[in-house]
């Protein structure tokens, strides 16, 4: 669906990384996981960019989480850095079928902004009173209050700047019901299913998102 949505709230979440809140528009279903187009005009000039949800759910508003390279922020980045609440936005979406869909336990390998979609289907996991596990690969984290408080749930997380072979391999228990969940860019999803292999996971049935 394609519509206009209005910012609720704005909030700074890591180094160069903001959570923008958007008010679900009328017959919106998405889940945690996928993913929405957000679109505006800079200057006479059209932009478009897709964003994962962050949020576990999106009955009355969602989330995505934008991380920002100050070094390389274009006209777009600058324009949803400057949001506040109240301010409109046109999206589109949602997309994308690498989403949670009640699995009982669901492990998610994250790399940078793959962060997002960890953390809102492991609440989403939580919430339906189900099993989770994070492996996040960063050297900034993001969502760390978030993170902390999915620990203290029983949630398994393990967030390192270094190889995630090791953790990948504890977290990928095998157990009946498991879903792996790899979001991040191309480099980042090479060396997810590099350590899923390793672990002897068929990797033909994770659910991956390749952030380009």
């Amino acid at each position: 669906m394609d519509a206009t949505v209005t910012v609720s709230a704005v909030r700074d979440v890591g180094p160069h990384t903001i959570a923008l809140e958007l008010e679900s528009p009328d017959g919106f279903d998405a889940e945690p996981g996928q993913f929405v187009k957000l679109r505006g005009t800079v200057d006479g000039e059209d932009y478009a960019r897709f964003y994962t949800l962050s949020s576990p759910d999106a009955d009355a508003t969602f989330e995505v989480t934008v991380g920002v390279d100050p070094d390389e922020a274009g006209p777009f980045s600058q324009y949803l850095l400057d949001l506040a609440a109240g301010d409109t936005l046109e999206i589109s979406g949602p997309f994308g079928r690498s989403f949670y869909d009640g699995e009982p336990r669901a492990v998610v390998l994250a790399g940078g902004p793959g962060i997002g979609p960890a953390v809102g289907i492991a609440e989403a996991a939580v919430a339906g009173g189900n099993e989770a596990a994070i492996v996040y690969q960063t050297d900034a984290p993001a969502h760390e209050d978030r993170l902390d408080a999915l620990e203290d749930a029983g949630v398994s997380i393990v967030v390192t700047d270094g190889d995630i072979t090791d953790a990948v391999g504890d977290a990928a228990t095998g157990a009946e019901g498991e879903q792996i969940f790899v979001y991040g860019f191309a480099d980042f999803v090479d060396d997810a299913t590099a350590a899923l292999e390793a672990a002897s996971v068929d990797t033909d049935r994770a659910k991956f998102e390749n952030f380009g």
